[in-house]
């Protein structure tokens, strides 16, 4: 406690313990805090949260990106199926690949039957195939198949018509692909969580350590507070307070690094998007936007890092006081 705080009034001592004090006594006060302010200790503190912030709203980042890439992916997929033509020998693909549409095209529930050629099927293995004499090789064709908004068209029926009229063609819903992205995205939420939590468990760590370095650097004032008859609860009620301003400094400091970063890694996709390898980076990864979702769950990291950075070191104080008592 400084020469400007206010003395400790009567109603915060334990009756039993209050020394006896003539009426006209002046209270006693302290030429130094009950917590130190301005301390190596602290500044190395506000690091820590600062690096345990950054790194917890870097986990939600990421988390949220995946989250919204796979949500994409998947409305994507469950908006279209395909129909794959092969070629056999004795058959005539072109007439397999119009019957097989014609066959989609009167089904409910279809908004759009778009037959590739073989020119647009031969484009899409490029990438993989590059260098093969791609028309020498038996491609199949594809047929991408829109399902109409809101609707379920019997895709069972669909694929036993295709079996029964046109035996080359197969159809492929994506499920197995969509199961697989469902497993991906479970497992980034498992994965961030763990991190999660391996961050909280280093920050209370840290200022369990911090809080009890202060209170033996300070066990003189501390111990002539008890002395007097200070309750637990207004001396732990001061370390709250100081660590309470020590982790929304910090948190504010890793968050909005976090947040910084992400925005300029929004601006770079952005400006990615006029190369030849933006559409596939926007693709796999969106916009590297977190949107306001993301940030609102950045900035409550913050508090959330700020009130455990509180509440651990009150716990830690309230601890040591009883063990001492």
């Amino acid at each position: 406690m400084s020469m400007s705080e206010p003395p400790i009034g009567a109603e915060e001592l334990d009756a039993g313990e209050r020394p006896a004090i003539a009426a006209d006594a002046p209270w006693p006060r302290f030429e130094a805090p009950i917590v130190p302010r301005a301390t190596i200790a602290g500044r190395a503190l506000i690091a820590i949260v600062a690096i345990m912030t950054f790194l917890a709203a870097m986990t939600i980042g990421a988390v949220v990106l995946v989250q919204a890439a796979a949500s994409d992916w998947q409305s994507d997929l469950t908006r279209e199926v395909t129909i794959q033509v092969r070629p056999v020998a004795g058959r005539d693909l072109e007439a397999d690949v119009g019957k097989a549409a014609a066959i989609a095209r009167v089904l409910g529930g279809i908004a759009d039957v778009r037959p590739y050629s073989n020119q647009d099927s031969m484009q899409l293995l490029q990438p993989w195939l590059d260098g093969l004499a791609l028309e020498e090789l038996p491609v199949p064709r594809i047929i991408a198949v829109q399902i109409a908004p809101g609707q379920s068209p019997d895709l069972g029926q669909l694929r036993k018509s295709l079996a029964e009229q046109v035996p080359p063609a197969s159809l492929d819903d994506h499920r197995g692909f969509i199961g697989r992205m469902r497993a991906m995205t479970r497992a980034v939420l498992a994965g961030g969580a763990g991190v999660l939590a391996l961050v909280m468990t280093a920050t209370v760590l840290s200022v369990t350590f911090a809080t009890r370095g202060v209170m033996a650097t300070n066990r003189q004032v501390i111990e002539v507070l008890h002395f007097i008859g200070a309750k637990n609860t207004f001396i732990a009620a001061h370390f709250q307070r100081h660590f309470l301003l020590l982790g929304l400094q910090g948190g504010a400091v890793g968050g909005g690094l976090a947040i910084l970063l992400f925005a300029v890694a929004e601006l770079a996709s952005r400006s990615l998007v006029s190369t030849p390898e933006g559409p596939q980076l926007a693709a796999m990864f969106g916009t590297f936007s977190i949107g306001i979702a993301g940030v609102a769950a950045v900035l409550a990291q913050i508090v959330l890092m700020a009130l455990v950075t509180a509440a651990t070191s009150r716990y830690t104080v309230n601890r040591m006081l009883q063990s001492v008592q």
